[in-house]
Parts: structure tokens; sequence; C-alpha cells
């Protein structure tokens, strides 16, 4: 394991459906950089089944820095972002999703670039979307770099990958925190921090290679999610972010990809049209 350590802290939350397999490589990933953190803050949220137990075992014996957290319930994935985040003791926190592989140098490149940039509240940066094997990469989602640009392609998108981001602890918390949102609990925070005058990055680079099947399609669709993509939308329309015409394009638009659309059609829409 690499001893060169620095004072950020790894935020990252696991919860039953999470796959073992997935969630060992992720950790992994964490422990494998070429900078690693003085801690990591494991969120297990609410009970999990043994195969998942015994990954977070073996690394609790590997690794001095795992702090787990056991929740009893499962709170859902924006309050375990809260309870992680809380138990950060140091300002600046990287995120972790369970499934996700991180690139060797990802922590490196964001903590330097966020030492070199204090002015900068948050930093994120490119995904490679996989399919099955990590080799196997299918599409890339490109955001874009400056934060005149990321503000510009909030009122269209969410403009930062979350599983990517690095961030000011003390600026998280100045705008709320991390709250529960169904499916768009960062793009709630990202929309929050805006209003707050928080400066946003994303690098050019790659840092995590992000694992796509067809549920996450499906998940992506329905009446539920459409709902949170509607009210997220109304949200920037009464905050001045967005226009009544610019609102009213995005709902006729996500109505046609989450409600009218099968999973299979919506797949190949993000792959063409919605990713690079």
């Amino acid at each position: 394991m690499n001893k060169n350590v620095n004072n950020f802290s790894v935020s990252i939350s696991v919860y039953i459906n999470d796959n073992p397999k997935h969630f060992y490589e992720a950790l992994k990933s964490i422990v494998n950089q070429t900078l690693i953190p003085s801690e990591i803050i494991l969120v297990v949220d609410g009970p999990i089944g043994t195969e998942t137990n015994k990954v977070i075992n073996r690394f609790e014996k590997e690794c001095s820095f795992l702090k787990v957290i056991k929740l009893k319930k499962n709170l859902g994935h924006g309050n375990a972002r809260r309870v992680g985040l809380s138990n950060c003791t140091n300002n600046i926190v990287a995120l972790m999703d369970s499934d996700d592989i991180s690139v060797s140098n990802r922590f490196e490149l964001q903590f330097n670039f966020m030492l070199k940039n204090p002015e900068v509240s948050l930093v994120g940066g490119q995904i490679e979307e996989f399919e099955g094997s990590i080799n196997n990469i299918i599409s890339k989602r490109e955001v874009p770099e400056t934060d005149i640009q990321i503000k510009e392609y909030l009122k269209y998108r969410c403009p930062i990958n979350q599983m990517t981001v690095m961030f000011r602890k003390d600026k998280v918390l100045e705008a709320g925190g991390y709250l529960d949102w169904f499916c768009n609990e960062d793009y709630y925070l990202w929309i929050r921090m805006i209003l707050n005058n928080n400066k946003f990055y994303n690098l050019r680079e790659t840092l995590v290679k992000f694992r796509v099947d067809i549920n996450m399609y499906k998940r992506r669709g329905g009446l539920k999610y459409f709902k949170s993509e509607f009210e997220i939308q109304k949200l920037m329309k009464k905050k001045g972010l967005i226009t009544l015409y610019r609102f009213s394009l995005n709902i006729i638009i996500r109505f046609i990809i989450q409600i009218l659309m099968p999973a299979e059609i919506r797949k190949i829409i993000f792959l063409k049209l919605a990713r690079k």
C-alpha cells in the first residue's frame, strides 16, 4: 500500500443491494492511489449481506485509516452522504461510489489542484463508462471545464460527475450539505452551492471508471424519477437560474426520455446523444 498520505478524507457508502465484488474493487482503487487519504469514512447504510461484511472486515484489518459507521436502517443515498461528510475530520473531502473505480492518480491530481486554487470549492472530472470488464469502455461522459461553462451547462443537465468530486467541506455545509432528493441529491447540492457563489472546476482527465448496465438505464426512467427531475427544474426556475422557456423545454425532453421511452431505447439515446 502506498504510504504517501495527505490531509484529505474519502467518503463512501454501501448498502444491501451493492455487489460485494464491485465494492471490493472500489475500495482497492482508493488504497492503491498515488496519493492516499488520511482517512476513509465508510457509511454502511442499513443491514448488509455476509459477503459485503467480509469485504469490510478485510479492509478494516488492512487499513488503519478506515472508519466504519453502521446505520441501523437504510436512510438513502443522500442521507448516507450527509452522515459520511459529518464524520470527515478534514476540510477537503473526496467522494467515492461503491461500485466504481478511481484511476490511480485521481486524488493526486485533485488534491494538488485544490491546494493551488483556494478559490475553487469543488473540482470534478470526466468519467469513462464500462460494461462488464473495465477494459470494455462503451462511452465517456464529458462535462465542461471552467466555472462559467459549468454554470451554463447546469441549465440543461447536471454539470458535475458526482462520483469524481473533491470539495471543501465547509463550503458544502454552508449550502446546507447533502439533503435527500430521489436520484438527484447531487444536482440539488450543486444548485445550492452555485446560489452561494461557489466556484467549480472540472479537470479534463478521466478520474473514474463508471460501471453501467441495463439496470442503470431503467433507474433513469419512470414516473418517480421524472417527478424528481421536474422538481429540480422547478427549483431552478424559481431561483432564476433558468427561464420559463428553458424550463418547459427541459421538462418536455425529460418526459419523452424518462416516461415514453423503454430502457433499451433510453440506453441508445444516452450512449449516442448524451455521451461522447
